[in-house]
């Protein structure tokens, strides 16, 4: 059963669980401020669930593709929308400031900022 760690926060979920999803059921919002309430609901369509993921997890979809690559962010940022991100071992997220969390070259954001 692959962990998930936010922070200092580990969940364990099913392999193949959508990010968003193990995050939410945890009570992690992988939004920032106003995102969490005006958010596209797992449609992979706003962006603002983009996260740093680091370990095994399954590859971007068309859609997720296409997200990345409309500003404001950036298809070189390495983030990845935890709405199409499913989980495939164990994993370490970290999300970033701004809207969309697109701010990579700032600190990332720890969970309750």
């Amino acid at each position: 059963m692959p962990t998930v760690r936010y922070g200092d926060r580990e969940v364990d979920c099913e392999r193949g669980a959508v990010l968003r999803d193990v995050l939410l059921d945890a009570g992690i919002v992988p939004h920032n401020g106003a995102a969490t309430r005006a958010n596209c609901r797992g449609h992979g369509t706003c962006g603002t669930c983009a996260v740093a993921v680091d370990g095994p997890i399954s590859d971007p979809t068309a859609r997720e593709r296409w997200r990345l690559d409309f500003p404001p962010h950036d298809a070189g940022s390495g983030l990845r929308l935890a709405c199409q991100t499913r989980v495939e071992g164990d994993l370490v997220v970290e999300k970033f400031p701004g809207f969309w969390g697109q701010h990579t070259d700032e600190r990332p954001v720890s969970e309750g900022d």
